[in-house]
């Protein structure tokens, strides 16, 4: 293969060593705020403050959100509540992780560019606070956790009113929710003043005090689900906690009330999130998204590549432009956009900006994708595979096929079909594995047959059709496959011929976009949920019997006009589709019969019953006297062959008119299929007698000397 004109992406920014060996675990991108609280050593990139911020992007969002709680811990504004209003895996944890970082110990903190941005946007040096972490997702409703008191002592306690008084004040906290006669814990959720009082203890210290709560829902649907009087109670413990807060000056508490298990929210989850989020709306200021679609591509790639190769930012332009050119070649319109297009791939490189866009816009929208964290485990395993074969200038489609080398879905594609199987339409799951590899199969016999297209251009059409038809319903248009494919600087020719051949091709691109014209490219591109029209002609096709195509053949040829025009009028006798030899008379006269498909013949070569019908009469003991008078016109063997599939094809497009139609009586009417249907009905019904007349080739007779002689009709 030539060398690509473009210096491939990962010879350009190089991925961090943990992530291209394998040793940075994929489940590290799930941060962790109790091992954060706990320091157990078991996750020591967020455990650690320089290992975080090493790796850590201080968003637009995120600056403003580590300003405004840390001057409250400071006690210089009133902005006591604030809620992370984001989906699971939008970077809610890594936010509560940063804050816990930048206040627990404010002198030891690392000497790292992060660090000094949230200083900066700080405006002073962050004061010492006491972190408590309430971390439902830990919290077991039988038996509680365990939790570190400020001198690091554990003890495991099972209400969240006393593991929060422990880690903030210890046995003296546990005291103060009984007024001070017991350390035991209480059953009831401790009224406004005793957690005003509790808040208070360590501004006595002259501390701030940061109450950290994760994954409310998870733990309070499970409490409710065994012991239905829990609601009041945990509803009664956030109202009193968040007006405590209110009327403590340096504290403040910062929630992400949603479970990360989508399955909790169910009715009464819906209902319970409801009722929280009334009870942090009447003391909260604006919620929060620490982490936009904008800052996704430098949180990739602060995580996935080392600080060296992505230092230099103006150091990616010529690679930038390199990647352009290919898409100023295809798309007219971001060629328009010149200078602008440019600023928009160079804040995005390596990755195409589309292609982050389309996770970020569309896939989010799956139960099962975790916004931020999704994303960075789809790209961790993709660039982990795809650096050792990927020859294209951006992260883009092709990141997320296999090996050209081996068959099968990458370990990235791998994972997002999984993800999209899990999503129901109407009541119904998608098998997307066995999709997308017939899919995927189809497009590499495509380009097997291509000479211009050298980058697995129309795999890559399948994988960036795949993701823009998630959710279920979603779709692409055709600009949005030739720009993500584009930089690869494919021939456009070729690649339309392309992407038309897997249209007509494909089983599972819905078929409501197709263009009636197969010289067009469909405006839109959906892998869909049904399969579409196409796959349904081949099923019904392997479904006709060879019984059913012979006698419809027969039936056509016998139709077949053309094959006997000119001769009545010429004065010779017609028999169309004799029986036996005996049909066609010895007499003297001319006679011209037209063979049916037993007679067919190879090249040069008549077949024994055309033999039969030029030398017998009754029996081979009647021989046939005036064999010069006899003109026979029979098939190829390859027209034949022709000739029924068209007939098969025309007889299987007929069945899927006999399904549809059943459909329609069950009231799934599609107008826009039926009309496509009619056109193909129409089309194979009319390559019939034009394949019957191809197949009727050749004209056998006999020469003076008796000999058999083959010429082709015309």
């Amino acid at each position: 293969m030539a060398k690509p004109a473009w210096k491939p992406w990962h010879e350009v920014v190089a991925l961090r060593d943990d992530l291209k060996s394998g040793e940075l675990p994929l489940h590290m991108f799930a941060a962790d705020l109790y091992e954060v609280m706990m320091q157990g050593g078991k996750r020591p990139v967020y455990e650690n403050p320089a290992n975080f911020f090493a790796l850590t992007f201080p968003t637009y969002n995120l600056r403003q959100l580590v300003r405004d709680v840390v001057l409250r811990v400071a006690g210089k504004n009133d902005k006591a509540v604030r809620q992370l209003e984001l989906t699971y895996g939008g970077g809610k944890t890594h936010t509560l992780i940063t804050l816990r970082h930048l206040v627990f110990d404010p002198d030891k903190l690392p000497d790292l560019p992060a660090v000094h941005e949230f200083r900066e946007a700080i405006g002073q040096p962050p004061p010492k606070a006491r972190v408590a972490g309430l971390c439902f997702d830990k919290l077991d409703v039988e038996t509680g956790m365990e939790v570190r008191d400020p001198q690091g002592n554990t003890k495991r306690l099972i209400h969240p009113w006393s593991i929060l008084a422990w880690q903030i004040a210890g046995e003296k906290g546990l005291r103060v929710l009984n007024a001070g006669k017991s350390a035991d814990e209480r059953e009831s959720a401790p009224a406004e003043n005793i957690l005003t009082e509790l808040l208070e203890l360590p501004t006595k210290e002259g501390l701030g005090v940061l109450i950290l709560i994760d994954e409310v829902l998870m733990y309070v649907r499970e409490k409710v689900s065994a012991d239905y009087k829990w609601r009041d109670r945990m509803v009664n413990f956030f109202q009193y906690l968040t007006q405590a807060a209110t009327k403590v000056d340096r504290c403040c508490i910062v929630a992400s009330l949603l479970a990360s298990d989508p399955g909790k929210d169910d009715t009464v989850g819906r209902q319970l999130k409801g009722e929280l989020y009334d009870i942090f709306q009447r003391q909260r200021e604006e919620a929060v998204e620490p982490v936009v679609k904008e800052d996704v591509a430098e949180v990739l790639r602060r995580r996935f590549f080392t600080p060296a190769s992505i230092k230099d930012k103006d150091a990616f332009r010529p690679h930038v432009q390199a990647a352009l050119k290919g898409v100023f070649e295809i798309d007219e319109q971001t060629k328009k956009q010149g200078a602008e297009a440019e600023e928009r791939f160079l804040k995005s490189y390596p990755f195409h900006p589309d292609l982050t866009e389309v996770f970020y816009a569309k896939w989010t929208q799956l139960d099962r994708f975790q916004r931020t964290r999704g994303v960075l485990r789809t790209f961790a395993l993709a660039l982990r595979e795809a650096e050792s074969w990927d020859t294209s200038p951006l992260v883009g489609p092709a990141a997320f096929l296999a090996d050209p080398k081996r068959d099968g879905l990458s370990e990235a594609m791998r994972e997002l079909v999984t993800v999209a199987d899990t999503e129901e339409h109407e009541g119904k799951r998608q098998a997307w594995t066995g999709i997308v590899e017939g899919e995927t199969s189809k497009a590499r016999d495509i380009q097997r047959d291509s000479v211009g297209l050298r980058s697995r251009e129309i795999e890559q059409a399948v994988v960036a059709t795949f993701l823009h038809s998630q959710p279920i319903g979603q779709s692409a248009r055709t600009r949005d496959l030739m720009t993500l494919i584009a930089p690869n600087r494919p021939d456009r020719i070729e690649l339309e011929k392309g992407l038309k051949r897997w249209a007509q091709a494909s089983f599972w691109l819905d078929d409501c976009y197709a263009d009636a014209d197969e010289n067009q490219l469909p405006d839109t591109w959906r892998l869909g949920n049904r399969p579409n029209l196409t796959q349904m002609q081949v099923v019904a096709a392997s479904r006709v019997s060879d019984d059913v195509v012979k006698a419809r053949l027969l039936d056509e040829i016998s139709k077949c006009k053309t094959l006997t025009a000119g001769a009545s009028s010429a004065g010779v006798r017609v028999h169309l589709l004799p029986a036996r030899p005996r049909d066609i008379e010895d007499d003297g006269q001319f006679h011209y019969g037209v063979l049916g498909p037993s007679a067919a013949s190879d090249s040069g070569k008549p077949s024994p019953e055309a033999k039969r019908y030029l030398d017998e009469t009754t029996s081979p003991e009647k021989p046939r006297v005036y064999r010069n008078a006899v003109i026979l016109l029979a098939p190829s063997r390859d027209g034949l062959e022709v000739a029924s599939l068209r007939v098969r094809d025309y007889l299987a497009w007929e069945a899927v008119r006999d399904d549809l139609k059943e459909q329609e009586k069950e009231g799934n009417i599609d107008v826009a299929r039926m009309q496509t249907l009619s056109i193909n009905l129409d089309k194979a019904r009319g390559r019939i007698p034009e394949a019957v007349k191809q197949a009727y080739c050749t004209v056998v007779t006999v020469s003076d000397r008796t000999k058999y002689r083959l010429s082709r009709s015309t």
